[in-house]
């Protein structure tokens, strides 16, 4: 059976490896606020899933079109970040999950409605509570290295909160 040009979906913006065919992180597949197409978030979607991703991670406060994922084939978590968390306390939940979906080698996809602060921010303090960067400082500069942006200070204050996460394992 033929397949059509577009039954391998398109890349969601900002799409980014952070540990190459493991961890990536995107922007809100579909757009976010008045950009938000539905058939670009489903056509997004099912490229996910053709990518071999297991599960999505979206940390947006409201579980908006989270159903799509499961329709569409896709575990979807919903683990909302939002302004007023105890970013000690969610992060203490957060990495443990992350890394044991990795160990258990899913490929995982994490993202918010932009790729900004928020994500960078996880990003970069997963990296450091894992170790697999040795400070604050490096975890900031790979993390801007990897989105070719400028961390500004909530993702800053996430990476600096990931210092006082305790590891269980």
């Amino acid at each position: 059976m033929a397949r059509g040009k577009w039954a391998d979906g398109i890349k969601p913006r900002n799409f980014t490896w952070v540990i190459q065919d493991k961890l990536a992180m995107c922007e809100r597949p579909g757009g976010y606020g008045e950009n938000h197409r539905r058939v670009r978030r489903q056509e997004e979607i099912i490229w996910i899933r053709e990518q071999g991703f297991h599960s999505v991670i979206s940390v947006i406060a409201a579980p908006h079109n989270l159903h799509n994922y499961e329709e569409l084939g896709v575990r979807c978590r919903h683990r909302p970040l939002a302004p007023t968390s105890d970013l000690q306390q969610y992060l203490g939940v957060v990495y443990p999950e992350l890394e044991s979906l990795l160990a258990a080698g899913e490929r995982v996809l994490i993202h918010a409605e932009e790729l900004g602060d928020t994500v960078a921010g996880l990003i970069g303090g997963y990296l450091l509570w894992t170790n697999k960067v040795a400070s604050t400082p490096a975890a900031i500069s790979i993390t801007e290295q990897i989105t070719t942006h400028q961390l500004g200070p909530d993702g800053r204050e996430i990476i600096d909160a990931a210092n006082s996460v305790e590891r269980t394992g």
